[in-house]
C-alpha cells in the first residue's frame, strides 16, 4: 500500500455511506411529494392531484352524507354503491341495465343531491344504484360534461363551463 492511498475498506464504507444518503434523499423527496394536498380550490378552479391508487378522487356528498367520489370519464352517468343508497333512503324510480367494465349489470335509478367540495352541486341528479359498485361513488361525464376539465401532470383542473 502507498503511503498517500486511503484503506479499501474506508473507500467502501464512503461509497455505502454516499449510496444511504441519495436513497434517504430520495425517499424524503417522494414522502414530501406524496403529503401534499390531493385536492385544492384556487379560485373558481378545483385541482385534484391523482391519487397513489392511480384515480381522481372528489370529496363532496350525496344527501348531506360525506362520500369521496372517483372521477370516472368514460361513464355516462354518476353511479352510487346500492348499500349507499339503502342507507341514504332513496327511492327507485324504475330498474335499468348498465354497461360497465365488467359487464352488463342491473341498477336501480334514483334521484340524489350531489355536492362537490370547491362549489360545483347538482339537484336531484338521476344517479344509478349499483350492487357491484365497491364503496366510492363514481362521478360521471353527465356531472363532469358541464365544467371545463383539463389533465396535465397527473393533475385534473376543473372549472365551470364558459356561459355561452
Amino acid at each position: 500500500m502507498m503511503s498517500g492511498e486511503l484503506p479499501r475498506s474506508f473507500k467502501l464504507v464512503t461509497i455505502w455511506l454516499l449510496l444511504g444518503v441519495l436513497a434517504f434523499t430520495a425517499i424524503q423527496w417522494w414522502l414530501h411529494h406524496a403529503q401534499q394536498p390531493r385536492f385544492q380550490v384556487n379560485g373558481e378552479a378545483v385541482e385534484i392531484r391523482r391519487s397513489a391508487d392511480g384515480h381522481y378522487h372528489w370529496p363532496g356528498q350525496i344527501n348531506g352524507h360525506p362520500v369521496d367520489f372517483l372521477i370516472d370519464t368514460g361513464a355516462t352517468g354518476t353511479a352510487i354503491p346500492a348499500a349507499l343508497a339503502r342507507e341514504l333512503g332513496l327511492e327507485s324510480l324504475g330498474e335499468v341495465q348498465s354497461s360497465t367494465a365488467g359487464g352488463v349489470v342491473t341498477g336501480h335509478v334514483m334521484r340524489a343531491d350531489i355536492e362537490l367540495r370547491g362549489g360545483v352541486s347538482v339537484q336531484r341528479l338521476p344517479v344509478v344504484a349499483l350492487a357491484q359498485l365497491g364503496d366510492s361513488p363514481l362521478l360521471g361525464m353527465d356531472v363532469l360534461g358541464q365544467l371545463r376539465w383539463q389533465q396535465r401532470d397527473a393533475v385534473l383542473r376543473i372549472e365551470p363551463a364558459a356561459a355561452h
